[in-house]
């Protein structure tokens, strides 16, 4: 009897990367991951080397390829690339070495360039154009950066030898052993140089930044043929057949298929994704208009979104800045040994906040503090933090799309924690759905990579499994509670906005 056929996953990670194997109808059958450095340098910078995420990737790779049977290694017929978006890497054509660092999609160092790039007037065509706004979330204040810092980014430039490429594409060149240099159009559209309708890079705007356009990667739908692994490296002569920036990944991993239906993931940070279908829906309350997926012709679903800087970092900041919990898990049985958080509010803009502020110079506040303020009424803050910021996103959104969402499908690390999700079912009034497996990211980019395969007819067919073994939490406050609760917080956050006047 033959083996099922496999999907490879390669979900390159802010913090992590992970290789994964799932069956076509998207089960998870093994993975492996390796941990990835961050680097804060400055207050508001934040790097990596490019280097060590490529090498991250590829030691998950191995170990995912050590524990697994010949067998299974034989099935696998397709891989695809998700990735943490906005990151932006240069590095030389000729020998395939970085120009400077890998600057974060939470680095906040080019405030200064974005806020230039306004008063010359230039944020409403860039905003029509490309659905997002002049921040220095962004790839291209990102690339102006590196052009003008980093000397060996400008002289390749000179010498036409310049690569730029979110990590899709860093991953993919090293992959394909150097041959191929593309970007996929869900990951293009988050980098402010490609034009949301049309699908093509904006020639203008990437003059702004300083980059040759020769340096641009070829623009691709999210899948298609896009070679295959090299020889020499794990999982070699499998085509890759799928490129997703990870929210986007997510949403398709938790089916979020038709206009309305919505998901929001937790990892380093917390991302609302609403699928919008196949028209631009456009947000004055800043979501972001973004490209979710498209087909092998490059035919888009859109989709809004909203973007937080900080959430998995709230528990990390827990365990590594006050030292009040040893392990990440231990939050969830300290929030859980108070009845609530006593007042205290923890507004997590670390980073600066992203939707609906962007506001890169806001900073975390922890407030309503007492002496019988302890440890348990802190975690509890920290996860209720995460949730309201959550809410603030749901709210801006049921107003952009004109109705409410009914139910939210939750993924990634921090989803694990019950009381962070009845958090958000309390803060938002919706029935929030959290899925066996956490991993949708990883999940979404294998099922893309398997229509194009032919292993998978149509996502629609998988449907079905949707609400399979799923979790589910409801609202437990009334609607003058929530009111209440929201208000306390809105007035906490604007205290983060102004910290910086």
């Amino acid at each position: 009897m033959a083996a099922t056929p496999l999907l490879l996953a390669l979900d390159q990670g802010t913090s992590s990367s992970r290789a994964a194997l799932f069956d076509p109808r998207g089960y998870p059958v093994a993975s492996a991951s390796a941990p990835l450095a961050i680097s804060y340098p400055a207050d508001g910078w934040v790097e990596q080397s490019p280097c060590e995420i490529w090498e991250s990737q590829l030691l998950a790779m191995k170990r995912l390829d050590k524990s697994i049977s010949q067998e299974q290694r034989d099935a696998v017929i397709a891989c695809g690339i998700t990735n943490q978006r906005e990151t932006t890497i240069l590095w030389r054509r000729s020998d395939g070495q970085p120009c400077g660092p890998a600057l974060v999609w939470q680095d906040g160092r080019t405030s200064d360039i974005c806020q230039d790039w306004k008063e010359k007037g230039l944020e409403p065509e860039w905003r029509a154009r490309t659905g997002l706004l002049l921040d220095p979330y962004f790839s291209a204040s990102k690339i102006r950066w590196l052009m003008l810092h980093e000397p060996s980014a400008s002289s390749a430039a000179a010498n036409d030898d310049l690569c730029f490429g979110t990590v899709e594409s860093w991953l993919l060149w090293n992959l394909s052993g150097q041959k191929r240099h593309c970007s996929d159009m869900s990951n293009a559209s988050r980098t402010l140089l490609m034009d949301l309708k049309d699908r093509q890079w904006v020639d203008a705007f990437c003059n702004q930044t300083g980059l040759p356009l020769s340096a641009l990667p070829e623009l691709v739908p999210c899948r298609g043929d896009f070679g295959a692994i090299a020889s020499g490296l794990p999982f070699a002569g499998v085509p890759i057949h799928a490129l997703l920036g990870d929210q986007q990944a997510a949403t398709l991993g938790q089916l979020c298929l038709e206009p309305g239906e919505a998901k929001c993931t937790y990892g380093t940070g917390a991302f609302l994704v609403v699928n919008t279908g196949g028209s631009i829906q456009r947000s004055d309350a800043g979501l972001l208009s973004t490209l979710g997926w498209t087909d092998d012709q490059g035919e888009p679903t859109y989709c809004l979104e909203g973007s937080l800087f900080n959430a998995g970092t709230v528990v990390q900041w827990l365990r590594d800045g006050l030292g009040i919990i040893e392990t990440a898990e231990e939050v969830n049985q300290l929030a859980q040994s108070v009845a609530d958080a006593g007042g205290v509010m923890l507004v997590p803009a670390f980073t600066g906040w992203g939707t609906p502020h962007w506001d890169p110079g806001a900073r975390g506040l922890l407030i309503g503090l007492t002496r019988d303020t302890g440890r348990g009424q802190i975690a509890r803050a920290a996860l209720d933090g995460i949730a309201l910021s959550v809410a603030g996103l749901v709210q801006v959104a049921e107003q952009s799309i004109g109705h409410g969402l009914g139910e939210l499908a939750v993924d990634g690390g921090a989803a694990a924690s019950d009381p962070l999700l009845q958090a958000q079912a309390d803060s938002t009034g919706l029935r929030v759905r959290r899925p066996a497996y956490l991993q949708s990211t990883a999940r979404g980019v294998a099922l893309l990579a398997g229509v194009q395969a032919g292993l998978i007819t149509s996502l629609q067919d998988l449907e079905t499994l949707r609400g399979e073994q799923a979790d589910v939490f409801e609202p437990s406050l009334s609607s003058e509670q929530r009111q209440h609760w929201l208000k306390q917080w809105n007035d906490a956050i604007s205290r983060s906005l102004r910290w910086h006047d």
